[in-house]
């Protein structure tokens, strides 16, 4: 099923829905065995495997973790090849100060920002939303 890319239409159908952990970054030299750890993201560069877990899990398997955040997800099927989606997204949140680390997912894009400001960010995301 093909995603949308129409900007005007991802923008103004985004629904953004806030998750309810706190999520923190953590680079590991490998990917760690199965040790029961879930996490949200994998990505391997070549200075090491970067995890987005669970702040609680991280802290229980002994893992320190960065940027203490929370997840957006933007319901729409926002197509891998859009264009601009998450320019826009990223330049309304940059514009309020607001750090932002996006993941793009097949179905979805995923935005993790401070936790302190989940809420600012959903505001600002819905305010995006009704300018379409």
């Amino acid at each position: 099923m093909a995603g949308i890319t129409d900007l005007d239409h991802l923008i103004r159908s985004m629904e953004p829905v806030l998750q309810p952990n706190t999520y923190v970054f953590v680079s590991v030299p490998k990917l760690p065995p199965n040790n029961g750890l879930e996490p949200v993201m994998v990505f391997r560069e070549a200075e090491g495997v970067t995890l987005i877990l669970e702040q609680a899990a991280a802290s229980s398997a002994g893992l320190e973790g960065v940027f203490a955040s929370r997840m957006i997800t933007l319901s729409v099927h926002s197509s891998l090849e859009a264009v601009g989606f998450l320019a826009a997204i990223t330049a309304k949140l940059a514009k309020a100060g607001m750090g932002v680390n996006p993941v793009s997912a097949f179905h979805h894009d995923h935005l993790f920002v401070p936790a302190d400001r989940a809420e600012e960010a959903m505001t600002l995301l819905r305010e995006l939303a009704a300018t379409r």
